[in-house]
C-alpha cells in the first residue's frame, strides 16, 4: 500500500489530511460569513462586512477547538480499550449464537 492509501479505503496521507482539514475550515468560514450576511438582517441585526468577518473567525475558532478535543477524546477512548473489538470479530460472535 503506497503512504497515500489505496482506492480500496486504505489510510488517507498526511499531506492529504492537513489539505482536507484547510479546505473544512475555508468552507466553513465562508458559509458562516455567508450566512451571518444573510440571515442577521432577518433579526433587525446590522453588522459591517468587517464585524461579519470578525464573528465568522471566532466561530470558525470554537469549531477549530470542538473539532480537535473531540478528536483527541475519541482517539482516547479508541486506544484506551473502549473500542476492544474489530468489525470481524463482532461479527464471528454474533454467528456463534
Amino acid at each position: 500500500m503506497s503512504a497515500q492509501g489505496d482506492a480500496a479505503g486504505g489510510k488517507q496521507s498526511r499531506r492529504m489530511s492537513l489539505v482536507e482539514a484547510i479546505a473544512n475550515v475555508a468552507v466553513g468560514y465562508a458559509i458562516a460569513v455567508l450566512t451571518q450576511i444573510l440571515v442577521f438582517p432577518i433579526f433587525g441585526l446590522q453588522v459591517s462586512l468587517a464585524e461579519n468577518l470578525e464573528i465568522g473567525l471566532a466561530f470558525t475558532g470554537m469549531s477549530l477547538t470542538r473539532s480537535y478535543l473531540l478528536r483527541r477524546l475519541f482517539e482516547a477512548f479508541r486506544t484506551n480499550g473502549a473500542e476492544t473489538s474489530t468489525a470481524g470479530q463482532v461479527a464471528r460472535r454474533r454467528r456463534s449464537f
